[in-house]
């Protein structure tokens, strides 16, 4: 739906002061968001003696940007990230590219049982990890696996649920004339996925990857059921494992490497925004028809 048919045009029309209104209580839940990533910068860059301090002040007194460095010293920051990012990459090509392929032979081919096992996998995103992580841990400890990042990327690489839906639902818009066309000029079905439907997708496939990179690096339960070797650990795990050693936290230290971690999710989204509005605009559209 364009912004030209939406019910609001008529009625900010009507009364113009109806949208700075609409413009300030937007702004308003925004902050709701916004104010504990701020917080935590804030708290990021202040001295130890003024984190405890009540009432509890906003800018700190003295800038302290050494505790970004001091955080790199103190928590191994760089092996944390590297696992992250190792483990993310690989899950986000991973089901990119194998759910489009299921989402593929959802659409277009023709084989025994797809209505059956279209819902049959809509079904697997109500089954919560926790119903299935005690076989889950079962199954990689058998192989040997536990200990490694590949419990967090393997399964992903498979395709998802969620991804396949999104997919398809994508895939639905590609006109099969465009596809028939190529069949008639002998191109195999291979080759309609390869240079048809995924150069048409490559909206819909950035949002699929910006969201399985963004859960796996945001992940905190596998990483601490599969994990248990520190130079394994993951962002998440690991800076909870330091903020519950003892000896006490370091809570500047602790925030300034939160801040850290924002940042390649920040900087992903940044290049791939267009992609990823567009994806999902076009999706939402897919949903509405």
């Amino acid at each position: 739906m364009s912004a030209a048919g939406t019910p609001f045009r008529s009625t900010f029309r009507r009364y113009p002061w109806m949208r700075a209104l609409v413009h300030v209580l937007l702004v308003a839940m925004s902050l709701t968001f916004v104010f504990p990533l701020l917080w935590m910068l804030s708290t990021s860059l202040k001295p130890v003696d003024e984190l405890m301090r009540v009432p509890p002040r906003w800018m700190p007194s003295a800038w302290r940007g050494g505790n970004y460095l001091g955080a790199i010293r103190d928590i191994p920051f760089w092996t944390y990230t590297k696992n992250s990012l190792a483990a993310s990459t690989l899950a986000a090509v991973g089901t990119t590219f194998s759910s489009a392929a299921v989402a593929y032979s959802f659409t277009r081919l023709e084989w025994p049982g797809r209505k059956l096992l279209f819902p049959v996998t809509l079904a697997c995103m109500m089954v919560p990890f926790p119903v299935v992580m005690i076989p889950l841990f079962g199954l990689w400890k058998s192989l040997g696996w536990t200990d490694t990042l590949r419990p967090l990327w393997v399964p992903p690489a498979f395709g998802t649920a969620f991804n396949i839906f999104l997919l398809r639902q994508f895939f639905q818009r590609i006109p099969k004339s465009l596809a028939e066309a190529m069949m008639l000029d002998g191109a195999s079905e291979l080759r309609i996925f390869t240079h048809l439907y995924l150069p048409l997708s490559k909206a819909a496939l950035a949002v699929v990857a910006f969201l399985q990179f963004t859960y796996t690096w945001n992940d905190f339960l596998a990483p601490l059921l599969f994990l248990t070797a520190q130079r394994t650990f993951t962002l998440p795990l690991g800076l909870d494992f330091y903020r519950s050693r003892l000896g006490g936290t370091q809570w500047p230290y602790l925030m300034a490497a939160s801040v850290l971690s924002t940042v390649p999710l920040v900087v992903l989204f940044f290049f791939l925004q267009k992609s990823f509005l567009r994806g999902l605009g076009f999706m939402k559209d897919t949903d509405g028809q």
